[in-house]
């Protein structure tokens, strides 16, 4: 086991458990979209930023942050993640275009998805098991648990302070600071961005 300094992302699809309830054909067609979407979401992604597991309808990701390169690291990552919004966004299209002769709800809705992601910085156990790589530790946990949140928005960047901090850059669109409260984990002050849609070119 090895204990790193790390910067965790989490990219969840919002709407995605409505989304997949739907029946027969639109049950298969809801699948492939989610697949196709997170896929586009992965392949945008670039070092140091690493794809650890997939989590359903999330993407568990996280880069390793040495002292020296912290900031450079923490700011590439928040770069990152506003190219795979727009990668999300384009796809998202890209699919509803496509898909529009279909009539099934799958694929009449596909625009109703959109993307939410956790941004946190912290240590991580990092342990082999057989040939899966896993993260473990409290601020893992951490990352996974600001998924339930008091968030009203179906779309946002939410970076917890200690990520906030070490980038010191943010993506664009408007923010808010606000706090997150978990019975074990205590009070967590976080800011959240609200991105600005635009329409593929």
């Amino acid at each position: 086991m090895e204990i790193k300094n790390v910067a965790l992302v989490i990219i969840d699809i919002s709407g995605y458990t409505k989304f997949v309830k739907l029946q027969k054909m639109s049950h298969l067609h809801a699948e492939e979209i989610i697949f196709q979407l997170l896929e586009a979401v992965i392949d945008k992604a670039e070092y140091p930023l690493s794809l650890n597991k997939l989590e359903g309808d999330a993407a568990f990701m996280y880069a390793v942050m040495e002292e020296k390169n912290r900031e450079a690291v923490a700011r590439d990552v928040a770069r990152q993640v506003e190219g795979l919004l727009e990668n999300f966004r384009s796809k998202a299209y890209e699919l509803s275009g496509s898909r529009a002769a279909c009539q099934c709800e799958a694929c009449q809705r596909i625009r109703d998805l959109c993307l939410k992601v956790i941004m946190h910085s912290g240590v991580a156990a990092f342990r082999k098991i057989r040939q899966f790589e896993e993260l473990a530790g409290e601020d893992v946990i951490l990352a996974h648990r600001l998924l339930k949140n008091s968030i009203p928005a179906h779309e946002y960047v939410l970076m917890t302070e200690a990520f906030y901090q070490v980038a010191g850059s943010v993506p664009h669109g408007s923010v808010e600071a606000r706090e997150e409260t978990y019975e074990d984990l205590g009070r967590i002050p976080v800011r959240v961005f609200y991105p600005v849609a635009r329409a593929p070119d």
